[in-house]
């Protein structure tokens, strides 16, 4: 019986753990929180700030050129941002700091990626987003500025595309 007790009181402290480490959307937790103050360069060299992303629905993807899962579901969130950019939905996808520079633009013009494409060359993005190590790992973020759902590991598409009209339709 204490084999057993032991059992599920690690299994609920992991629980805790995976709740808080991602940042309550998976795995079942429930609680918003803010998307974090951040400053993102984009490769055309302007900035941009998570400030930016209010009265909007975003997608915020951190990814690498070398991330065999993050390329192939590329074109699933070019193809989300085209069905949804028009009615207020923006991407930024972040290149984490261990990607060559090179690399990232080589990819985002040879896709033509659409959306706001960042290079994160110091991990400071990464870091305030909840320190950010496995790729990709995703996050969206209401009207207000408040973290609904964090994804790690690529999403599911007909999922993320009800709750992106979902939250589209909140005021």
């Amino acid at each position: 019986m204490k084999k057993n007790y032991r059992t599920i009181a690690r299994r609920s402290a992991l629980l805790a753990v995976l709740c808080v480490a991602a940042g309550a959307g998976l795995y079942g937790c429930s609680s918003a929180r803010a998307a974090p103050q951040s400053t993102f360069v984009l490769l055309d060299g302007s900035k941009h700030s998570t400030a930016d992303f209010m009265g909007k629905v975003t997608l915020v993807n951190f990814w690498a050129t070398s991330c065999v899962t993050c390329v192939a579901e590329m074109p699933k969130i070019i193809s989300t941002y085209n069905k949804y950019q028009a009615k207020g939905y923006d991407t930024v996808a972040v290149a984490m700091s261990y990607d060559p520079p090179s690399y990232v633009v080589n990819f985002a013009q040879t896709r033509d990626l659409p959306f706001k494409v960042a290079i994160d060359n110091t991990g400071v993005v990464a870091k305030a987003w909840g320190d950010v190590q496995l790729t990709p790992t995703t996050y969206l973020v209401d009207k207000r500025g408040q973290i609904v759902k964090q994804y790690v590991g690529e999403p599911d598409f007909d999922d993320l595309h009800k709750l992106i009209e979902k939250l589209l339709a909140q005021a």
